[in-house]
């Protein structure tokens, strides 16, 4: 018996075709929207890593490091600068005895030379100086004027002879032959201004870059010949810094043109 072949209708094959037109039409844009997909993924730029910069810096820096901290910050994506504000031989310390930090900034030569010659640090750059002047409660209701006899009988506070402000207090007493008897000696300056600005003390001995920080909360009184003794301020990446990059770029950021406006505002004076 001889066998023929299945012939399939004219009208058959033209449906099959139409199907697998119309198959192919509706999976093109579908490819196309992947591929699209695909390319945008691939040239996405990727978020920046999170990144965490820790920096030790004296008391007397606080709202000047505050604003340069936020400034480096917008110009670095995924960083966050985290702030310890201390007494510089405090901070020292710390570093000694293994706290992190990226950057350390001190208020004197004397405490970074300590950290340098404890390879806890390394290049150190000046960015600033500063000197002392005194502050009262507003109004100056004691009537202090000076590094003088009108300080006979009052509140005092300074800061202890080993926090930069202190051995600068110090200096600046012996170089004009006065004798102060202070109530109270703080670790850091940031206390001495508190103790005036709650009127637990009639005058306090403070940078002038405080006196214009704590604003109205106290009156400033200047103190004679107080340029005879400046308090150089240095910084340094820690050679423990585990974002030495990040830290060199801070420092940068803090001897720029911009860093160096924002200590500006509040009295700083460049480094000498």
């Amino acid at each position: 018996m001889m066998t023929h072949p299945i012939l399939r209708h004219p009208l058959l094959r033209c449906r099959s075709a139409l199907a697998v037109a119309l198959t192919a039409a509706l999976l093109s844009p579908v490819a196309a929207c992947s591929s699209a997909d695909d390319s945008s993924r691939a040239s996405a730029p990727a978020s920046a890593k999170p990144t965490t910069l820790t920096v030790f810096a004296a008391a007397s820096l606080t709202k000047s490091f505050d604003q340069i901290g936020k400034d480096f910050q917008k110009a670095h994506p995924g960083v966050t600068v985290r702030f310890s504000y201390e007494g510089s031989q405090t901070l020292v310390e710390q570093l000694s005895e293994g706290a992190p930090a990226d950057v350390l900034a001190t208020a004197d030569t004397k405490n970074m030379d300590k950290a340098t010659k404890a390879s806890l640090v390394g290049t150190t750059t000046e960015f600033a100086t500063n000197t002392l002047i005194l502050i009262t409660p507003p109004g100056n209701p004691a009537r202090i004027t000076g590094l003088d006899s009108s300080l006979t009988g009052r509140k005092l506070v300074i800061c202890a002879p080993a926090v930069p402000c202190g051995n600068a207090t110090k200096e600046l007493a012996g170089k004009l032959g006065v004798t102060l008897a202070p109530v109270s000696e703080e670790e850091k300056v940031t206390d001495v201004r508190g103790k005036v600005e709650s009127g637990q003390a009639d005058a306090g001995i403070v940078y002038r870059t405080d006196a214009a920080a704590s604003g109205k909360k106290v009156t400033a009184v200047a103190i004679e010949d107080a340029d005879k003794v400046v308090n150089h301020y240095p910084i340094a990446a820690t050679k423990s810094s585990k974002n030495a990059d990040l830290a060199r770029q801070f420092i940068a950021q803090v001897t720029s043109a911009q860093g160096q406006k924002v200590l500006a505002d509040p009295g700083f004076s460049p480094a000498s």
